[in-house]
């Protein structure tokens, strides 16, 4: 999207300690519905917004908490309120949308992890979706964290306390 050449947008948490401003290369969000995401964001789905990290300005900075042995999330340690998503070593993060100061810039256009679609709430938008397992480098992130005989989720991450 054009509109993202000089755009600056700003978040932060519900109670205001933390804050970030990021220039997004796109303004092109999606949902995510894998069931991490779900406890994470204590809501069905999870809207993300996908930045490289070098374009997030942490005016205050999150906590992080490691949710798998490959990925972090960032939170707001006071309010709670979710706020990023990323991979170690990895060049991007997600943003969590509803942390975005005007989140009607985002655009939806995809579902991931649709196997783990709650369909009762769920409303046919149109939008493509994606099976978790059809995204091989992630389905290898998980087998080198946690084996080749890995089922990606949950189950996998609290099964290695």
């Amino acid at each position: 999207m054009a509109e993202t050449d000089d755009a600056v947008l700003q978040g932060g948490c519900l109670c205001g300690s933390v804050r970030y401003e990021v220039r997004p290369d796109s303004l092109e969000g999606y949902y995510c519905h894998c069931r991490m995401c779900q406890l994470a964001f204590g809501n069905t789905r999870a809207a993300f917004l996908n930045v490289p990290k070098d374009a997030v300005r942490w005016l205050s900075p999150p906590q992080h908490y490691a949710s798998s042995k490959f990925a972090l999330r960032g939170f707001c340690a006071n309010c709670g309120s979710p706020l990023s998503f990323e991979y170690l070593g990895s060049k991007r993060l997600d943003l969590s949308v509803g942390s975005l100061d005007e989140p009607q810039r985002v655009r939806p256009v995809s579902h991931f992890a649709v196997e783990t679609r709650i369909a009762e709430w769920h409303a046919d938008d149109g939008l493509p979706g994606q099976r978790l397992d059809e995204h091989q480098k992630l389905v290898e992130r998980w087998k080198q964290a946690y084996g080749d005989d890995v089922v990606p989720g949950i189950a996998a991450t609290r099964s290695d306390e």
